[in-house]
């Protein structure tokens, strides 16, 4: 999915030297036709001169009588139920064609567009409960064939949205740029929604995210962050909504955050990855990028969800200044230790002289006699 336009945070660059010292799009729908993967509308060919065999018709939900306004086959049954439709098939050629008209189950791709499987793998929910009285059907050029078909569902249905859709098809030989014989099969189709009763499971959650940031080496510069987060509906109901991206800096420093990006329709058991990318962010140290999905059923809204990442933005070139500087003031320091002169040494005690064994005698008071021994 192409990411919506880039918002650009605010930025306060006083704050980085302050920090650094201390993120149903729907398939092509032309009177409730779907186009399906790998094949061009068969009711819409591309513009120029067509080729002599070119065929081009619609489908669409009908009735007995003709089409009746729907868009799509929707439906609410029980398990077990059965039910009759119909379908129309309208020949837009000027020569009578024979399509096919067969059930298969819907899924959703990669980019979020609704599809139908392809022709050769066979369905497994949904479209086997449709059934027709026979395989192809002949539409006479310029008339419409109004087809009945019965939908049964399962006495083992699963509760929960099932989704698929009623293909009418040609295929037809042509020739390819190599000179090849191919046979090409064109189908178009309705859509079809079946909700069977039960218990009613909405949910959603983001399974897992990145998030990566391109540091620039102007400490005074900007990056870019880019998010990526995949949803998954792991409930059993269709789930839309919308889905958005906040961005922070240390402290709660508010960044940036995207414009809401619509979610497509998912299906149960489907997922969508989305892609955005946030320019102009300041390596703040430390970002913090959080999904916020405000998911929505056809019925109503459900409680958000959200999921967090981080990543490591530090100014490389403002850092190794720092430590350049702080190795600078430590040189200096030791430099200065050292060319203080040593503190003087404390003088040896005076020598004295040696004893020749002789006891000492105290020198007599001054003025004092003294007696001899009597």
């Amino acid at each position: 999915m192409s990411a919506p336009p880039t918002r650009r945070p605010h930025r306060r660059r006083a704050a980085i030297g302050l920090l650094v010292t201390g993120l149903l799009v729907t398939g092509l729908l032309v009177t409730g036709l779907v186009a399906l993967p790998g094949t061009a509308p068969a009711a819409a060919q591309p513009a120029g001169p067509a080729p002599a065999d070119a065929v081009t018709w619609a489908v669409q939900p009908s009735s007995p009588d003709g089409p009746t306004g729907r868009n799509y086959f929707v439906y609410d049954l029980a398990p077990g139920a059965e039910i009759t439709d119909h379908v129309a098939v309208r020949n837009l050629g000027d020569q009578d064609r024979t399509f096919t008209v067969y059930g298969t189950d819907g899924f959703l791709t990669d980019d979020g567009a609704f599809a139908l499987l392809p022709a050769d793998e066979p369905a497994t929910d949904v479209g086997t409960w449709i059934h027709f009285d026979q395989r192809e059907y002949e539409v006479p050029a310029g008339e419409r064939l109004d087809i009945p078909f019965r939908l049964t569902v399962p006495a083992n249905a699963t509760p929960g949205d099932h989704a698929g859709g009623v293909i009418g098809s040609i295929a037809q030989l042509r020739t390819d740029a190599s000179g090849q014989q191919v046979n090409v099969d064109q189908r178009v189709a309705a859509r079809v929604y079946l909700r069977v009763d039960g218990p009613v499971r909405p949910a959603v959650s983001v399974e897992s995210m990145s998030i990566s940031y391109d540091d620039p080496v102007n400490p005074l510069g900007d990056g870019d962050v880019e998010v990526t987060y995949q949803v998954r509906n792991t409930g059993n109901i269709r789930v839309g909504g919308t889905g958005a991206v906040l961005l922070d800096g240390p402290l709660g420093w508010d960044l940036a955050r995207t414009d809401p990006v619509d979610l497509p329709e998912l299906l149960p058991g489907s997922t969508f990855t989305v892609t955005e990318r946030i320019t102009g962010v300041p390596p703040a140290l430390r970002l913090t990028a959080t999904v916020d999905l405000a998911p929505t059923t056809v019925d109503e809204a459900l409680p958000p969800v959200t999921r967090t990442a981080g990543v490591w933005a530090p100014p490389w070139l403002l850092l190794a200044a720092i430590v350049a500087l702080a190795g600078w003031f430590g040189v200096r320091r030791w430099r200065a230790r050292r060319a203080v002169a040593p503190a003087a040494t404390p003088a040896s005690p005076a020598a004295t002289p040696a004893s020749n064994g002789a006891p000492d005698v105290e020198p007599a008071d001054d003025g004092a006699a003294s007696s001899p021994a009597r």
